[in-house]
């Protein structure tokens, strides 16, 4: 039975990708050594490194006034590590409350300075972006979540304020062609589109940095991480490896542009097919639907169990909503092909069609 992985993250993976790596496991470029061996210093390995870091630069259009850094920790540690390095004590910075992710960074923040809440969608369970931002031209940074995972929302729109622009691009980076040199810092948990979990890309233009008046610990002030480029200590080897090789299949396959077409495909393919079925809805207003990961429900509540019983019997993965908001969800990354969401839409057509007349029953 084929496999369909709808997986939030870690996610699917491109199959050059998932071939090239394993190969890398077991011999690292003919070198009689796995890559999951190798000194994170040796000249094989800050090879890959620094492919890497340029590849970011590359495909963001960025210029040198940016530096891109591979950390641990994730996306929920840069919610703390932001602030630390941006934020004094007696100072303001504006967040945008659109979803779990922005909330988790809020509550960080809070710990280091002051927040202003720019804009909520706290007032409909978060189905929608806020068009209007209140942005003090006091504060530090203007940060938001670009794509809201959990809840199937996207920002289509770059917020404008004059402030420094923060965004975590975890679950859309790499997914389509925007400014990027409107931010002053990028960060984003790799497991999405740009490579497997334990690695995080963060980008910052240098010039944000060493402005706040407290002690920041080495580990965590991003100047280290800087000056020993990604090196202050031991990386996440073969996470950051496996994002390299996904950054050149991305370049390969037409860089953001050809990844934004596909994902537009993709996401018309699969709302088109939602929208004219009567055994389920979508979640969020139409404008702000995530083209990553699109939420949705049955119509019926007791039909969810049996659509994702017959996903697990057609070989389709990772459906089932977040369990903090339950329902269904869908996730389309750039490695995901036509025919694996085309294979889940034939499956949503059969299902509302058989069950159709018990709906109808109920509303």
């Amino acid at each position: 039975m084929s496999m369909y992985n709808f997986n939030s993250g870690p996610s699917i993976l491109p199959d050059e990708v998932l071939q090239q790596a394993s190969e890398g496991v077991l011999n690292f470029n003919n070198i009689g050594l796995s890559i999951l061996e190798i000194g994170h210093r040796s000249d094989w390995f800050v090879e890959v490194m620094e492919e890497a870091r340029s590849l970011v630069k590359e495909l963001m259009q960025l210029d040198d006034s940016y530096e891109v850094l591979y950390l641990h920790g994730g996306a929920t540690t840069q919610f703390m590590q932001v602030p630390i390095n941006l934020l004094d004590e007696n100072e303001t910075a504006a967040y945008c409350d659109n979803g779990i992710w922005g909330s988790k960074a809020i509550k960080e923040a809070k710990l280091f300075g002051n927040v202003h809440i720019a804009c909520s969608s706290k007032d409909q369970n978060h189905t929608y972006i806020p068009k209007e931002l209140s942005v003090p031209q006091h504060v530090n940074y203007l940060h938001y979540t670009t794509n809201n995972t959990v809840e199937g929302t996207q920002w289509h729109f770059i917020p404008q304020a004059n402030v420094p622009l923060i965004a975590d691009m975890s679950s859309d980076i790499f997914s389509r062609e925007i400014s990027f040199s409107e931010f002053s810092l990028i960060y984003a948990g790799a497991q999405k589109n740009a490579g497997a979990a334990g690695v995080t890309i963060v980008v910052i233009k240098k010039d944000i940095l060493g402005k706040i008046k407290r002690t920041i610990p080495s580990i965590l002030d991003y100047r280290n991480h800087i000056e020993a480029k990604s090196l202050l200590n031991t990386p996440p080897v073969f996470a950051v490896y496996v994002s390299m090789l996904t950054l050149r299949w991305i370049k390969k396959n037409g860089g953001l542009i050809e990844m934004e077409k596909r994902a537009n495909e993709r996401a018309d393919l699969f709302y088109e097919t939602l929208d004219s079925l009567d055994a389920f809805e979508g979640k969020v207003d139409r404008q702000d639907r995530s083209l990553m990961n699109a939420t949705f429900i049955t119509k019926n509540p007791e039909h969810e169990k049996l659509f994702l019983d017959e996903c697990k019997q057609n070989g389709m993965v990772g459906i089932k909503g977040h369990r903090s908001v339950g329902g269904l969800r869908v996730s389309m990354y750039n490695a995901m092909p036509i025919n694996t969401v085309q294979a889940l839409c034939d499956l949503m057509k059969d299902f509302s069609n058989k069950y159709a007349d018990a709906l109808y029953k109920t509303i």
